[in-house]
């Protein structure tokens, strides 16, 4: 990276820098490149997104260039981000961060084998990287890969044996390949590490579910709201498992709660319809209908029809 404060005097008018850059330009630089930072850091992403891409339009500069990729990010432009990305590895084609924010974005674009070739490129860096091996692990886990994926997950556990999320998402690939024995081993085991963790709480109550354990399932479900009441998983599994044991009063209830806590939530209203149905209200499933649909509607006009929920979610959703 070009060293920015470093400068020599020459016999010119103008005084340059080691890397060729003017005095005055790389004042500019410093310029849009801070103004670019607090203007993100206060949610004025398109101006930061002006101020960085003329920043490095004077230099190019690593850290300026991260920048507008986390902005791009955030705007919902992962394909930005990805260009920008793609530079920054043929500066320095070893620096993994950047390589590992390059996997973050192509899960957002769905790119799971390009995700994967990554993940190799950066084993082959650092053979011992634990987080790249999780990563892989979950790039074929989205592609139905599971057997492969049991083998990268369990190799990253080798590297690193108090690796809570490891634990979670072999868990997660165990209960996919319907071994619910070794599902609950794995996240019984970060319980008993981690303690008060909801996703584990979560994990075990859908092995319970698998186990037709229902009162442990229902236990821990209610453990995750105890943990967490906006955990709105927690909540639609709850309500699921109360109606399939004909609880319907019980179901009503936790759905109530969950609207009230999250009442821009149209998956709430949705399911909150469905149950009213089957108790016969009508009219309160058709209020609760119209809800939900008035509330996708306005999250499909702010987000499009892109999903980026997934780019830094670790453990198994």
């Amino acid at each position: 990276m070009a060293n920015f404060f470093t400068s020599l005097f020459s016999s010119s008018s103008v005084e340059e820098s080691t890397d060729g850059i003017s005095k005055s330009d790389r004042k500019k630089f410093d310029i849009l490149k801070y103004d670019g930072v607090r203007a993100q850091k206060i949610g004025k992403l398109p101006y930061a997104i002006k101020c960085f891409t003329e920043a490095l339009a004077i230099q190019e500069d690593l850290e300026t260039m991260s920048y507008l990729v986390g902005a791009y990010t955030m705007i919902h432009e992962p394909e930005k981000a990805l260009d920008v990305l793609d530079k920054m590895v043929v500066i320095n084609p070893e620096q993994l961060n950047t390589l590992f924010t390059r996997v973050s974005v192509l899960f957002l674009l769905n790119r799971e084998e390009d995700a994967i070739e990554e993940c190799n490129r950066i084993i082959g860096y650092d053979s011992s990287n634990h987080l790249a091996f999780y990563l892989m692990s979950r790039a074929r886990r989205n592609k139905g890969d599971f057997d492969s994926a049991l083998v990268d997950i369990t190799k990253a556990i080798e590297l690193k044996d108090d690796f809570s999320d490891a634990y979670l998402l072999r868990s997660e690939i165990y209960l996919k390949k319907e071994n619910g024995t070794s599902a609950l081993e794995d996240v019984e085991a970060v319980i008993a590490r981690e303690g008060e963790e909801e996703n584990a709480y979560l994990l075990r109550g859908i092995v319970h579910v698998f186990l037709k354990n229902v009162p442990a399932a229902e236990e821990d479900f209610n453990k995750v709201l105890e943990l967490n009441p906006f955990n709105e998983e927690a909540s639609f599994r709850l309500s699921e498992l109360l109606i399939t044991s004909e609880r319907l009063d019980e179901a009503l209830v936790v759905l109530d709660d969950l609207v009230e806590l999250s009442p821009s939530l149209a998956k709430a209203y949705a399911e909150r319809s469905k149950l009213k149905t089957l108790t016969g209200d009508t009219t309160g499933a058709e209020e609760d209908s119209l809800k939900a649909q008035e509330l996708q509607s306005e999250v499909s006009e702010q987000t499009g029809q892109a999903d980026f929920s997934n780019m830094y979610k670790g453990g198994i959703f």
